[in-house]
């Protein structure tokens, strides 16, 4: 190994250690500054999405140190671990009244939440070994660090405003209003920037999905797990920004909200197992399964619904015993209903299952009318190479004595 390419390793090796230590150091504050603050919930948020980001951000860098996305999970877990502890801390001092110091240095950390949740745009692009393969990504890119550079700008200069002006003003997060309400000349900079970064992450994921129709073996399981992680992330953001809309303020809104706000784990959690090749070929199953479950949760919520509402308001029969009767048929109808929502669900998103089941079932009514012991012993080699693909096989039979 040259001896430039070991000291690259030794200055990654560095950062990584200071940037985990950073990481570490901020989670270890979390917990403390949540209890003081009453601000459990966001206290979670920000652990459940950082832990994977940090976790996946140290072993890639580790492992793949010209990678860069190691580096942006790790520096946004620095992020929202600093971020989180600076709004904890703030809200403990301007919102509950104690007298501590360096509340305006707090106020300022609170500021880094999005610029951290942003930095998953560019890891969606860079998806999965860093490079930037064609000239829409390098265009991409360089328009999503533009508009970044600019949400940046304008953040530091509505944060310095707000803490130099005569008198604070702290919403009832415990934020600064200038910029967790913006107005003036800060929305009118701050929302045309984060519309051109989330239209930007549509399109990268867009790019990611075209790129998967045109790839195989690997490469496609890869973009597999991405695409399941974006998709868990995006309807996680839809629902927590829907919920939160409604202006409910109830511990119980709070804690629903803050539940959808977690779904974004799944993209860092994704995007590990797919850098790292990590059990990639069981994401067929993995989509499979949760779809199954999924459609027959619906089915069965539904069915139960509209058996309480026709015995309770049409046959006006007791509610007690309407329950009671709708939940025993529930009951009795998952495991045929799984069973059969599983067959169309792997047919279309699982086909090597789909198929290797039908190779076996089809081998095993074979199996009951044959009677020569070479022909059982071709057929058992075929259908174990067409459904299992080994690199060798064999059959031993042993001698009857």
């Amino acid at each position: 190994m040259t001896e430039p390419r070991v000291a690259g390793r030794g200055r990654a090796a560095t950062w990584v250690t200071v940037l985990g230590a950073l990481a570490v150091l901020s989670l270890l504050a979390t917990l403390p500054l949540s209890l003081l603050s009453r601000q459990v919930g966001e206290g979670i948020v920000a652990v459940v999405i950082g832990i994977p980001c940090g976790a996946v951000g140290v072993v890639v860098a580790r492992r793949q140190p010209r990678n860069p996305l190691g580096w942006l999970f790790l520096v946004s877990a620095v992020g929202l671990f600093v971020s989180n502890d600076g709004g904890d801390y703030a809200y403990y001092a301007y919102r509950l009244g104690h007298h501590v110091p360096f509340g305006p240095v707090a106020l300022a950390l609170d500021q880094l939440w999005t610029p951290a949740l942003v930095l998953f745009v560019a890891v969606i692009l860079l998806f999965p070994d860093g490079h930037l393969p064609s000239r829409f990504a390098h265009w991409g890119m360089r328009v999503l660090w533009a508009a970044f550079a600019v949400l940046l700008a304008a953040m530091a200069a509505a944060t310095a405003g707000a803490l130099t002006a005569h008198r604070l003003r702290i919403d009832a997060s415990g934020g600064l209003s200038a910029t967790d309400n913006p107005g003036g000349w800060f929305a009118d900079v701050q929302r045309p920037a984060l519309l051109l970064i989330v239209a930007l992450a549509l399109g990268f994921i867009v790019r990611q999905v075209l790129s998967w129709r045109r790839s195989s073996g690997e490469r496609r399981q890869q973009l597999k797990w991405l695409a399941s992680g974006a998709g868990v992330m995006i309807a996680s953001v839809i629902l927590g920004a829907v919920f939160s809309s409604t202006g409910s303020t109830s511990l119980l809104a709070e804690w629903i909200d803050n539940l959808f706000w977690v779904g974004l784990a799944a993209l860092p959690v994704s995007m590990g197992v797919a850098i790292l090749r990590y059990r990639l070929y069981e994401i067929d199953r993995i989509i499979s399964r949760t779809l199954a479950y999924t459609l027959v949760t619906g089915l069965l919520i539904a069915a139960y619904a509209g058996l309480v509402l026709l015995s309770t308001r049409v046959l006006t029969v007791s509610s007690s015993v309407a329950v009671a009767a709708s939940t025993l048929a529930a009951a009795a109808a998952f495991s045929p209903l799984r069973r059969r929502v599983q067959r169309v669900v792997d047919r279309r998103f699982n086909r090597a299952r789909y198929d290797a089941d039908l190779t076996v079932a089809a081998f095993a009514a074979r199996l009951q009318e044959e009677v020569d012991l070479d022909s059982v012993r071709a057929d058992l080699a075929g259908v174990v190479t067409r459904t299992l693909e080994p690199a060798h096989l064999s059959v031993w039979l042993g001698q009857r004595s």
